[in-house]
């Protein structure tokens, strides 16, 4: 069978996931009057709601008899490990631009990793039909971006199709009129550029996992593309691991990929991508050989994780009474569920409590799992976000990362100022008029709890790239902590208008009337940099005296509404933020009053120690 085996990479929202569902239309790979739904590939509701794919995606097209592997892989930069685990399997790329937009932080990381592994890339205009689009500046600043990345002379005269994915349309010209119905020109020059697999058909199998997929019956698959001989279902093989050490086992189950389907096969060929189910330990880098000759494939990198965060069972005075899936051991099997198939996603329990440190590579990263986990019935608590430290050389080092912000020219000093005083340094800085584009390396610590507020500061306005760079040494101030106080409840109940009149008074409130709050929640935000203990939950006394007008009626304002990533953002260490189905609330990690004063005032006193003895 001819095949191509191709990855989809580019910067996130360009169109990745809606230009896979113009090729499996066109391809004809669905029957004419079935239902075809909007970035079929992001099966996760998540992927829909939030428009981003979160793990990569396999399938498969047919098209003038050659079979095309096409897989869909994240664009955001917390998912980026699995796009450079991609490039093993594959032969060949479409880099997707944003006609309007150009290259951007994420075409680099992708585009650099498809050279670094010598993958053929075929250069893919996206949404040439959008309002004051430049598809030919699009390609400069490609082919710009080819020449700083040292690519070879022979990559520079790359290949260029202009496509709308939405529309479903591609041209071979830059001019929008000149695109017709369908992906044919696409399709003819992935057949025509992309080289056919390097597998040798005739020697003793061998197979390297790049992904890994889940399934309650059969437990972990590896996914991977066959590199020598064929496979059949029952065959016995040896899992060759990146320790060196060798497992036997037997082929349960045999995975090809085509269109929404995994189809169970009996047989996979050389050159072909496959799952494998059958060992229930297989990691990313084991390479499945046959018996006869043991040779495993160099291992390839899997992200560090660089972020973490505490995971509890709910402790609050409201556990149980939202969600069904509430003791620590069935989060704890959810946890290492979830490892099975996010190898970037690592946690340990914590000795002698019902906690776990979860790490992984970002806020979103970890965010799309509380998440995940909410809508399937947990309850939990979790802690603010906090960077890995490393020692390295004896030196104490944190992660930093690049990031690139453009906002229109007014918010420019705001957005600078702040960035200063998080540890930020300016490296670059552009104005083409309207847009000020800032280029900054700035410790992680920094961006947490910066990212919410940014939309905030830039009015919706501003658009935030950044991905992670490199360790290097602790910057040696505070950083990601709240300097705002926080407005406390001290009685547990439902919050009354009467009570909010009062306590709206002191700052801004998260919570309603009707809303069911207890001591220790935190309600609303304080003006000055001190918590507050009010009550939230007071009525009206009673009295037998008639008033000689009408009672006025309450308005309240309106409360600021707070997001799962906006709770972990806000939070600081020694806050919590409970997790339910159905509520999302921030509290204290000391819940209640009294003894949370006393801890305050021994914390404060420490410090004045501290300082004093300095």
């Amino acid at each position: 069978m001819d095949i191509r085996n191709i990855a989809i990479i580019a910067h996130v929202d360009h169109g990745k996931t809606t230009l896979v569902n113009s090729l499996l239309t066109s391809s004809g790979t669905f029957r004419a009057n079935e239902a075809i739904q909007d970035r079929m590939l992001d099966s996760n509701p998540l992927e829909h709601e939030r428009g981003i794919t979160i793990l990569a995606k396999t399938t498969s097209i047919h098209y003038k008899g050659t079979k095309i592997n096409i897989v869909d892989t994240p664009g955001h930069a917390d998912f980026g490990g699995e796009v450079e685990r991609i490039m093993h399997m594959v032969d060949g790329c479409l880099l997707l631009v944003d006609a309007y937009e150009g290259t951007m932080p994420q075409t680099r990381f992708v585009l650099k990793n498809a050279l670094e592994n010598h993958i053929k890339p075929i250069v893919v205009i996206n949404k040439v039909d959008r309002p004051n689009a430049n598809p030919k500046k699009a390609v400069d600043e490609v082919l710009d971006l080819f020449i700083e990345l040292g690519a070879p002379d022979d990559l520079l005269d790359f290949p260029v199709c202009y496509v709308s994915a939405l529309n479903g349309t591609s041209s071979m010209s830059a001019d929008p009129a000149s695109q017709k119905p369908g992906m044919d020109c696409l399709f003819d020059l992935i057949i025509k550029n992309i080289p056919t697999p390097k597998a040798d058909p005739n020697g003793p199998f061998q197979w390297q996992s790049a992904l890994l997929d889940y399934n309650d019956f059969v437990g972990r698959i590896g996914i991977g593309t066959v590199r020598r001989g064929k496979i059949k279902v029952g065959d016995s093989m040896v899992d060759v691991k990146p320790d060196g050490e060798n497992e036997n086992f037997k082929v349960m189950k045999l995975y090809t990929f085509y269109g929404m389907e995994r189809d169970e096969v009996n047989e996979v060929e050389a050159g072909d991508i496959c799952g494998i189910a059958g060992l229930s330990d297989i990691g990313v880098s084991d390479t499945v050989c046959d018996p006869s000759k043991l040779e495993a494939l160099p291992p390839l990198r899997v992200d560090e994780p660089t972020l973490q965060m505490e995971f509890g069972t709910n402790s609050s005075p409201l556990r149980g009474q939202d969600g069904k899936k509430v003791t620590a051991r069935v989060i704890e099997e959810r946890l290492f569920e979830e490892t099975q198939r996010d190898v970037s996603l690592k946690f340990r329990r914590v000795p002698n409590a019902e906690t776990w440190i979860v790490s992984g590579r970002g806020e979103l990263h970890l965010g799309v799992l509380i998440e995940t986990m909410r809508r399937e019935g947990y309850e939990l608590e979790v802690s603010k976000p906090q960077v890995i430290i490393k020692t390295i050389d004896g030196v104490k080092c944190e992660p930093y990362e690049d990031l690139q912000i453009d906002v229109p020219n007014e918010f420019v000093g705001d957005i600078m100022t702040t960035l200063g005083n998080r540890g930020s340094q300016l490296i670059n800085m552009d104005d083409n008029g309207t847009n000020t584009r800032l280029v900054y390396v700035i410790p992680s610590r920094g961006l947490i709890g910066f990212v919410s507020n940014f939309l905030t500061m830039t009015k919706g306005y501003g658009i935030i790239n950044h991905e992670y760079k490199e360790y290097r040494p602790m910057y040696s101030h505070d950083l990601g902590e709240r300097n705002i106080g926080v407005l406390v409840s001290t009685d547990k109940g439902s919050a009354t208008s009467y009570a909010l009149q009062k306590v709206e008074e002191h700052g801004t409130m998260f919570i309603v009337p009707g809303d069911v709050c207890y001591e220790g929640m935190i309600v609303g935000e304080h003006r000055y940099p001190v918590d507050l203990a009010v009550n939230c939950t007071m009525s009206k006394p009673m009295t037998n005296v008639r008033s000689s007008t009408r009672e006025l009626m309450i308005v309240l304002k309106a409360p600021r509404k707070m997001t799962l990533e906006a709770c972990l953002d806000y939070v600081n260490l020694d806050e919590l933020v409970e997790i339910t189905p159905h509520s999302i609330r921030m509290r204290k990690r000391i819940l209640d009053t009294s003894e949370r004063k006393k801890y305050d005032a021994h914390k404060k006193a420490a410090a004045e120690a501290m300082e004093n003895a300095d």
